[in-house]
This record gives C-alpha cells, sequence and structure tokens, in this order.
C-alpha cells in the first residue's frame, strides 16, 4: 500500500479531490492501481511532479488547469531516480542512463525527453550513477566520480564564468574527484563534495546562500571555490531552497548512533532557514524540538519552506506558510521550528522509511521502505559497471564482504564510507568483518533503528556472518521484516569478481 501525505497548494485537482487550493494540514491518500503499489520517490518542482514506484516506472503530474489535470506514464524503462526541477526533469535509469527535457535542455522541443547522458564528448564517461536538477540546471556524476552540468549558467552555477557562458546543451566536465552533488529544485547555486570532504560552490549568491562569508557581497560566484568554514563532522546533505541553504552533519566521535545537527546559511525573511537573521555563514539550527536524544532522518527544502522528519517521530517545519506548506493548519510564516501534528501512520513498523519531497509550495510526505528482494540481480548489475571490477578482496569471508561493499556503495554512495570498509575488512577476521554491519545497518542507511540492535546482537551471539546475512536480505514482504525468516534458503551468487564481463 501507499502512504502518502499531502499540504500546501492543491495543483492536482484530479489528483487529491474533495480539497480547497489550499490545504494547511497533513492529508492522507493513496494510488489506488495494482501496478502502482509502492512509492519509490516523489519529486516536486514548480510545473511538476513525478511519482517512481518500486517496479521502475513512474507518472508525472503537471501543474495545470483542472481540465488537462492527467497523469501521464513516462516512457522510460527501468528507472532508479527522478528529479523535477523548475523549468526541466531529469530520469535516471539502472543502466546508467540520463534522460531529461526542459527549455534550457532541449529548446526545439522543451516536452521531449532526451539522453542527455550520451551527449557527454569522453564515451568513457557516460555511466551516471547520481543526477541531481536545479531550477534551470542539470548536474550528472559519473562513475568515474565526475561531475558534468548542462541547462543554464546564468548566475554560474555550472562553474564556468557566465558571460562567456550563458548556457549549454550539451554536458560540460565542471569537477573531478566527486563524491556527492547538493542543490535543491529551486535553486541556482551548488555545493560539490569531493572524497577527502572537501566543499566546493558555485552559482548564485545574492543573500550569503553559498555560506561563504567574508565573499557575501559577490551575488554570484561563477566558479567553482572551496568553502574554508565548514562545521566540523560528515556531511551527510545539504539541501537548497531559492535564496538559502541547510546542511545536515553528523558527529563521528560518537560510537552509536551519532548526533544529526542542522546548519544553515542565506536570507531569512519568509524562508526556510530556521533563523530570524540573515546568515552568512553556516550557522547551527537550534531548537528544543531537537532533544539529545532524537536525531534528525531526513529533510528537505521547498522554494522557501523546510520540513524536518526526526527519529522521535516529530515533523518540524519553518519557513514560509502562504499555501499552507507548513502543514500547521493556517497560513502564517514561521521563522523559527514548529512541531507538526501527523495523522497516525505505520511508525511502529520503522520511521526511518518515511522521506519527505518539499515542491515549490507544497510538500509531500511517503512511505518507501528499503528492498532486497532482488539481491543477486542488483549485485549482477553492479558488477557489469566499471568501477566495480577492480575489487579484490582475499579473506575469509571475501565473497559475503564483497557483497556488503557493493550493497554499501549502491545505497550511499560515499566514497568515503567504502575506504572505511576497506580498511576494515583488511583485517581478514570475523570480527573484524562484522563491522561491516555497524557501517551498513547505521541510522545512516535508514534502516530500523530497532532492527540494526538485534542484528548486533545475533552476531555478537558467533551466528555464522553468512547465515545472518541470509536472512537480513530476505526482505521480499515489506509486512514482514526480515529478521524471522530463518527457514528460507539464499544462495549469493558466484561472481568472479577480478572478472569484468
Amino acid at each position: 500500500m501507499n502512504e502518502i501525505l499531502f499540504f500546501g497548494l492543491n495543483q492536482y485537482p484530479k489528483f487529491i479531490e474533495n480539497e480547497p487550493n489550499k490545504i494547511t494540514k497533513p492529508i492522507q491518500f493513496k494510488f489506488e492501481n495494482e501496478n502502482e503499489k509502492q512509492i519509490k520517490q516523489i519529486s516536486t518542482g514548480n510545473f511538476s511532479t513525478i511519482f517512481l514506484f518500486k517496479n521502475g516506472k513512474a507518472i508525472e503530474y503537471l501543474n495545470q488547469e483542472e481540465s488537462k489535470q492527467n497523469p501521464s506514464k513516462i516512457q522510460i524503462e527501468n528507472i532508479q531516480k527522478v528529479n523535477a526541477g523548475v523549468e526541466n526533469e531529469a530520469i535516471l535509469t539502472l543502466e546508467g542512463n540520463v534522460f531529461a527535457k526542459g527549455e534550457d535542455i532541449n529548446p526545439n522541443n522543451s516536452n521531449e525527453f532526451i539522453n542527455i547522458s550520451s551527449l557527454i564528448e569522453d564515451t568513457n564517461d557516460r555511466i551516471i550513477q547520481d543526477v541531481v536538477s536545479g531550477a534551470k540546471s542539470i548536474y550528472l556524476l559519473t562513475s568515474n566520480q565526475n561531475v558534468y552540468g548542462i541547462g543554464s549558467n546564468y548566475y554560474g552555477q555550472l562553474g564556468f564564468d557566465s558571460e562567456i557562458l550563458e548556457k549549454t546543451e550539451k554536458p560540460i566536465l565542471m569537477m573531478k574527484n566527486v563524491s556527492k552533488i547538493f542543490l535543491g529544485n529551486s535553486s541556482n547555486h551548488a555545493f560539490l563534495l569531493n572524497s577527502n570532504q572537501e566543499l566546493f560552490v558555485c552559482g548564485l549568491n545574492s543573500d550569503g546562500q553559498l555560506g561563504l562569508g567574508e565573499l557575501r557581497q559577490e551575488w554570484k560566484i561563477d566558479k567553482l571555490i572551496k568553502i574554508q568554514n565548514i562545521p566540523k563532522g560528515k556531511i551527510v546533505d545539504i539541501q537548497c531552497g531559492s535564496i538559502y541553504s541547510i546542511m545536515l552533519i553528523e558527529n563521528e566521535n560518537q560510537n552509536e548512533n551519532p548526533k544529526r545537527k542542522l546548519y544553515s546559511c542565506g536570507y531569512y525573511e519568509f524562508n526556510g532557514l530556521g533563523k530570524n537573521e540573515d546568515i552568512y555563514e553556516f550557522t547551527e539550527i537550534k531548537s528544543s524540538l531537537f532533544e539529545n536524544d532524537d536525531n534528525i532522518l531526513d529533510f528537505s527544502c521547498g522554494f522557501n519552506h523546510t520540513l524536518i522528519l526526526t527519529s522521535k517521530e516529530n515533523l518540524i517545519s519553518f519557513g514560509n506558510n502562504f499555501y499552507g506548506q507548513l502543514g500547521n493548519e493556517n497560513e502564517q510564516h514561521q521563522l523559527i521550528p514548529i512541531q507538526i501534528e501527523l495523522p497516525k501512520l505505520r511508525f511502529n513498523e520503522d520511521i526511518s522509511n518515511y522521506h519527505i519531497s518539499c515542491g515549490f509550495n507544497n510538500s509531500f510526505i511517503y512511505y518507501s521502505p528499503p528492498s532486497f528482494s532482488n539481491l543477486e540481480e542488483d549485485l549482477i548489475k553492479l558488477f557489469r559497471r566499471k568501477e566495480f571490477c577492480n575489487i579484490s578482496f582475499k579473506t575469509e569471508n571475501g565473497e559475503i564482504i564483497s557483497a556488503h561493499k557493493l550493497i554499501l556503495k549502491y545505497r550511499l554512495k560515499d566514497e568515503n564510507e567504502i575506504e572505511k570498509l576497506q580498511e576494515i575488512i583488511s583485517k581478514k577476521s570475523i570480527k573484524e568483518s562484522n563491522q561491516i554491519f555497524e557501517m551498513i545497518y547505521s541510522n545512516n542507511s535508514k534502516i530500523n533503528p530497532i532492527l540494526y540492535f538485534e542484528i548486533k546482537e545475533i552476531i555478537n551471539s558467533n551466528e555464522k556472518i553468512e547465515e545472518t546475512m541470509k536472512r537480513i536480505y530476505l526482505n521480499e514482504n515489506e509486512n514482514d521484516f526480515i529478521i524471522e525468516r530463518k527457514e528460507k534458503q539464499y544462495k549469493f551468487p558466484k561472481i568472479n569478481i577480478n572478472n569484468e564481463k
């Protein structure tokens, strides 16, 4: 069953029926179509909203008048991720292709998807690992850890002199050795994180949204520059609004349940900054709503509002509320965080399986649990990619550890985590290998914390790591969460990790 909450500007009269133009508190709805049983992702921009389902298919709703308000199926198969910006859409497939449309992407036919990854000049760099849409630009992260940009560069958001290159219809190389791309569906500024956890920025800086402090008077930065003053800890995520940015930092000094904190910068008035003053460097958002034993699971920024979901099942919001997009049953703006009352959800299963997607003037919360029922198929697809062909670990649990490594990268796409994993398993012992579980099944990877501790207990009781892993990945029924399925047998695929096939 799909479980989706919505509030804000109701641009979907045929989708969310019998509701007013402004929905000021969370309402619940679901898809009834037999082929649309499980939501994987929702991405919402200014002119469209895309719903991606677990079966790799997607539909889009265009934000237009009711007489034309019909969903259309996106005619692309095996979709892995969807993005909706202000004037563009981007689709990432399991094969590593990116299809996109938009006025700045395909001016000849802005409603037609084209394969923009095939336009990369370097043919060895056309397998895409991640894609992120900004307001008018799209960013591609390749399997070789290179970032390409396409679309508008009016504010220098592609990292090039905007006077020379105002826009591009072909992807151009922005930066090498990148682990993550961060921006927002309404932002004309971008953050790129390299494998050394160094953060680079470019684009619109009209209100200090790049967090550069001393360069706050520069209204745009049209070349990539490094941010010097970053809060200590691991950068988990950065979400960007129109003229503000919010960073999620994890304290790496704590061994269990590492604490996460939010930092923001930019323009405060009517925006989702969480402050009542302008901030030009990333500064912590402090609130009594973030208790010591509470933690941040997910957050999202819209055009000028922000939502946060915590491990204590709290939904917190702040920013512009003209359309009710904060969900607090009125239309008053909130400069500092407030708590939102939610309908009864299936939080008893796992709060971390809920996700947030903020649009321009509305908000979605949806249920999307992880699925490992197709583990063998996923591993085979991953091993076909070039970046996985150099894996070579000779340990007493070599095959299992290789599977761990792949799944970790598949889910987190974090090169630093991979390096930690490599260091751990090089010690070639069952005890050290078991630390892999602590990395994969931490709160970082959105797995049930209760389940995580149960798994840890099993491992500590000297049960074989292979048998434990078999049970952990058998998640064919979302209501029967993995750990009881002892009776089922599963064999991992025999894969030659030193050969590309």
